[in-house]
């Protein structure tokens, strides 16, 4: 079964050249103008993977996922833009996006980063383990940190690093393992997204101040409490 890509690009030459060179993969590729039209697109076709632009007209990429992600956790969404900055980036994944391909990119670079969202989708089923942190409940699922004072409905990337360091209680997570899971690549750019998603979570988990996070130097991070 030919693997459904919804494309959201406002380029007309470079949405071509992505649609012709997927289908030439056996990839099934629908195309989409602007964010608007590929909302409309996303519930009416249900694809495997959303391909999608950040700045388009009638509705940009963060919107349009941000709208997705409201009915739709799981589906892999890989953003492409001329955007770089740390920032835009983690915006991106805070939003809900998976992964972030800057333009200018290889063909086969994009589709190996197709291909790793895929397998990761489809090689973990969803388990609804429930996290006691101090004071806190993380319930990783429904991406919720609840503090009888407070809850926070976490990012899908703040959700994913916060489980893998509740998962590994006291002991080291090292940073390439962690970008390599869920970023795909552990590059000096995407280190610097994660220690800036570090810093969101010792903030949402402040109203405990027996919870750490610290920073193990070049290696990792460990949470304790």
């Amino acid at each position: 079964m030919n693997i459904k890509v919804l494309l959201v690009e406002d380029e007309p030459s470079l949405a071509m050249i992505i649609k012709e060179t997927l289908e030439k993969r056996k990839f099934k590729v629908d195309c989409a103008t602007n964010g608007k039209e590929g909302l409309e697109m996303f519930y009416k076709l249900n694809p495997d993977i959303v391909v999608a632009d950040i700045m388009m007209p009638k509705l940009d990429g963060f919107s349009m996922t941000q709208l997705i992600r409201q009915t739709d956790k799981q589906t892999p969404i890989l953003f492409l833009s001329a955007k770089s900055k740390t920032d835009d980036v983690v915006q991106g994944f805070e939003i809900g996006g998976n992964d972030y391909l800057k333009k200018p990119f290889g063909m086969d670079e994009l589709i190996v980063r197709i291909k790793a969202l895929l397998n990761r989708v489809h090689s973990k089923e969803p388990e609804n383990k429930v996290y006691q942190i101090g004071e806190y409940t993380f319930d990783p699922l429904m991406q919720k940190l609840i503090h009888p004072q407070k809850t926070e409905l976490l990012s899908h990337r703040e959700a994913a690093i916060l489980e893998h360091l509740c998962s590994n209680q006291n002991n080291i997570v090292e940073n390439k393992a962690v970008l390599l899971e869920l970023w795909g690549d552990d590059s000096f750019f995407n280190t610097r997204s994660l220690h800036v998603f570090i810093v969101k979570l010792r903030k949402k988990l402040s109203l405990d101040s027996r919870i750490q996070i610290i920073n193990i130097r070049g290696i990792g991070y460990k949470m304790i409490f």
